[in-house]
């Protein structure tokens, strides 16, 4: 028999509600999309640490103030794909899995990666059973957008040296204005452009750092780019730009708007020390600038490319071999007549150091990487990672190996004194921390240990979200790249 419904009620209004087990499950459900985010899709991180800095920062200023980015990491992607070259990972530290670190993907599987005057080269692993000759090194050469990301910014303000006819050029850092022809060169003294920490950080943020970087300032940099607008005035015949290389000179020239008609933009190579053959590269096309109207150029020496650029396109580009002599200036010239320059900008390239390095060659084994931080002077990466070991020497748990992290004297750490003398503590593979005598241990010969396997790559930088400090010129709202 069907049970009716009593007059003036409905069918719900009879089913009994239990608003304290439907918040349950709501919530229990809440908690359980949570966790799949955070494990398997999406999940957001703060910087702590500097060693992807200016990229990504983790900077601390004073007792009460830094900027840590806050950025999302897709977790997603690498349950379906392998990592890519050039990527921001997150990923387990190998020698304490109980970390997350985060570093920038240089070296894949199943090749010989090296560092040589401050750039990353590459080659497939040699195999001298088939008989095949040893591959070329080759540059590890980034895509336009990285390459962008990772050029470090320099204040040239003042620091250009005016070699103009008769005195009529005007600079202040970053617009030059010229009523004849000339030259000016960057730095102003005769020193030559080096790794400085602050390059690449906003002015008002520069004056805050606390440099921490090794070495500074002590090498020479010679992958640069110049970059702005030139406007010429009718007269002048040619704009050039020169970025050297020691005695290596490479002109990039941009002709005027009273050039030869049939004038071309060209990169002239010149060489004072003989050691490459001098020669000169055109563009395909004839081009010259017009009287008045502004073009965007580029002038760019990166990873043994010369590349000549306007307008945002690439006209010319140029290999060049590896130059034993790194010391770098930059020059502009324009000839014939003046002009006006605008946004001029000056970057330098990141320059991977050697100087604490334990590991500046790698033969990367099979479903592993390297990684290093875009910070040089302050990251501990595939540079310098050391597994050390502790071994037991007495009581019941004697011959037992204690394996982690090598950190200068903050892993293992030594304590002198007591009352049964020094002491050892050790934090492990796994974070677990130890504590064991000086006098019942072993310290054991620390081992380079510089790949992340694949199992210990969890996800890849996405986005920076916050933060933003308009007082210190830090809008940390971008695509990670």
């Amino acid at each position: 028999m069907t049970k009716k419904s009593s007059p003036g009620t409905s069918p719900d209004e009879e089913t009994p509600r239990r608003p304290w087990r439907e918040n349950i499950e709501a919530i229990t459900m809440a908690v359980i999309m949570a966790v799949l985010l955070k494990y398997f899709v999406v999940e957001a991180y703060k910087i702590p640490t500097g060693s992807m800095q200016p990229t990504l920062m983790g900077l601390t200023l004073d007792a009460n103030d830094g900027v840590f980015d806050r950025i999302l990491v897709d977790k997603l992607s690498y349950h379906f794909r392998d990592p890519e070259r050039f990527e921001v990972a997150v990923f387990k530290y190998p020698l304490d899995r109980s970390k997350n670190f985060i570093k920038r993907i240089w070296g894949m599987p199943d090749e010989e990666l090296r560092i040589r005057d401050g750039d990353i080269f590459r080659r497939e692993i040699h195999d001298p059973e088939s008989g095949a000759p040893e591959a070329e090194w080759e540059p590890v050469r980034r895509p336009k957008p990285i390459q962008r990301e990772m050029f470090k910014r320099l204040v040239t303000t003042d620091e250009w040296r005016i070699e103009s006819d008769g005195g009529n050029w005007q600079f202040d850092g970053e617009s030059l204005t010229a009523s004849s022809p000339g030259r000016a060169s960057y730095p102003r003294s005769k020193s030559t452009i080096r790794d400085y920490y602050t390059d690449g950080y906003p002015p008002e943020l520069a004056k805050r750092v606390r440099r921490r970087g090794r070495g500074e300032g002590t090498n020479n940099v010679s992958d640069l780019r110049l970059q702005g607008e030139v406007r010429p005035d009718a007269d002048c015949t040619w704009f050039t730009v020169t970025l050297n290389e020691g005695a290596r000179f490479y002109d990039l020239r941009f002709p005027g708007p009273a050039a030869d008609p049939d004038a071309r933009p060209l990169i002239q190579i010149r060489d004072s020390g003989g050691e490459i053959e001098e020669r000169t590269i055109m563009a395909d096309e004839a081009w010259r600038m017009r009287a008045g109207e502004s073009v965007d150029f580029a002038a760019q020496n990166l990873d043994n490319l010369l590349e000549l650029e306007i307008d945002g396109d690439v006209l010319i580009e140029v290999e060049i071999d590896v130059a034993v002599d790194q010391r770098a200036r930059v020059a502009i010239a324009l000839e014939g007549g003046g002009g006006q320059l605008e946004d001029l900008q000056l970057y330098r390239d990141v320059f991977y150091t050697v100087q604490h390095a334990t590991t500046t060659h790698w033969k990367i084994p099979n479903d592993s990487y390297v990684m290093l931080g875009d910070n040089t002077q302050d990251s501990a990466d595939g540079r310098e990672w050391q597994l050390a070991g502790v071994r037991r020497t007495s009581g019941p748990d004697a011959g037992q190996v204690i394996r982690g992290s090598r950190r200068g004297s903050e892993n293992p750490r030594r304590v002198p004194g007591g009352a049964d003398g020094s002491e050892i503590f050790f934090r492990d593979l796994y974070g677990e921390r130890h504590h064991l005598l000086d006098s019942e241990a072993e310290m054991m010969t620390p081992e380079k240990t510089p790949f992340v396997p694949r199992s210990l790559m969890t996800g890849r930088a996405l986005l920076v979200f916050w933060p933003l400090k308009p007082t210190l010129g830090v809008y940390r709202l971008q695509w990670v790249h």
